[in-house]
């Protein structure tokens, strides 16, 4: 006698379960939030753009309130020049003065896309807005490549003189970059491979639809394909290790690898489907999104259908079990991306994912 095995259906449970009354948590052990971990700025700003993805799709008073809990942590984290603290403990105390540069950038991604929501409630409209004023002013002090990436994602969805120019200094920086490093068979922004990898050609992908200059395509592009070579393996997305990967090596390091990788490749690669309407790049998307659910180096898929969560990463011998806010986010930052443009089941046990037709500019 056989029996039909019944479907594993996604659920947000570990979402409300990792958000209380100040903000999302930090970290998990197993299943199980871990208060003393506290919170940050860059995790409560993911789970913003997360829940009003969400909430693009569903308008449900549980993930409206979930908006306001977000947008409140970062209200509460910004400071008077308009940047924004990072580490606050359970105790509601931030523990430092100033967070980094790419803090700034991930909070201003998320208002930027909060804000240019039409569906969104009013006073949340206000409240960001006010927020993104007081940030904008340090967007072009800005050094580092992540946080300039992260600015020119965020600025997009405003669409103003104001914004495009910023939009352009920042873009021409990262092609200077990428122009200085550009030797050889080395197509990248720096010296190395880090984490994050993939936010710098989607930003320059990003610019491109923003300013219309070639160079800023062909180098997303370039750049792209550069770090494709590096975080594919046969068939499956293999992701840099935790170690990096300098220029003069011979081989990248794969150990630890994490959610938050697989998820900004696969935005990466529909940017690109989205301005060259090449399917291709929408059937690498699919691949660096079926790494959450087996299709990586370990064979085992990192959702926990039980709680709702999502393992922290690939270990070198196992999975790492802890279900933290970054991989929670990653994993639906990535599925609620890719659902846009693909049809999927919401059984992610099944590969069924097909090209959807897509019309006009990616909110």
């Amino acid at each position: 006698m056989t029996t039909n095995k019944k479907p594993r259906k996604l659920k947000t449970d570990h979402i409300f379960r990792m958000t209380d009354n100040t903000g999302m948590l930090h970290h998990a052990k197993y299943g199980v939030p871990d208060l003393s971990s506290g919170y940050t700025t860059v995790d409560n700003a993911r789970a913003l753009i997360m829940a009003a993805k969400l909430y693009d799709q569903i308008q449900s008073k549980k993930i409206e309130n979930l908006i306001y809990k977000y947008v409140s942590f970062l209200s509460s984290a910004q400071i008077a020049d308009g940047t924004f603290r990072d580490t606050m403990g359970y105790n509601r105390v931030f523990l430092d003065e100033t967070g980094s540069e790419e803090c700034f950038g991930r909070c201003l991604w998320a208002l930027c896309l909060t804000y240019s929501d039409s569906k969104m409630p009013h006073s949340i409209k206000k409240t960001v807005k006010d927020l993104i004023d007081k940030a904008l002013p340090n967007c072009l002090n800005i050094r580092s490549s992540r946080a300039a990436a992260y600015v020119i994602i965020g600025l997009n969805y405003l669409c103003t003189t104001k914004t495009d120019l910023t939009i352009s200094k920042l873009a021409a920086t990262l092609a200077n970059h990428y122009t200085h490093y550009n030797t050889g068979d080395w197509h990248w922004f720096e010296d190395s491979l880090t984490s994050c990898n993939s936010v710098l050609p989607r930003a320059l992908l990003t610019a491109f639809k923003s300013t219309r200059e070639l160079r800023y395509l062909k180098i997303g592009l370039e750049s792209l394909s550069f770090l494709e070579r590096m975080i594919f393996n046969e068939n499956y997305l293999k992701p840099i290790g935790s170690n990096g990967l300098q220029r003069l090596d011979d081989t990248p390091d794969h150990h630890d690898e994490h959610p938050l990788e697989a998820c900004e490749s696969t935005s990466a690669y529909i940017e690109a489907y989205l301005i060259t309407n090449d399917i291709e790049y929408l059937r690498k998307a699919k691949i660096c999104f079926s790494w959450f659910i087996g299709r990586n180096s370990k064979r085992h898929t990192l959702l926990d259908y039980e709680t709702g969560g999502c393992y922290d990463g690939i270990e070198s011998n196992n999975l790492n079990p802890n279900q933290g806010a970054e991989s929670l986010v990653s994993f639906w930052l990535a599925y609620l991306e890719i659902k846009k443009y693909l049809k999927i089941e919401n059984d992610t046990d099944k590969e069924r994912i097909q090209p959807k037709k897509h019309h006009g500019k990616k909110d």
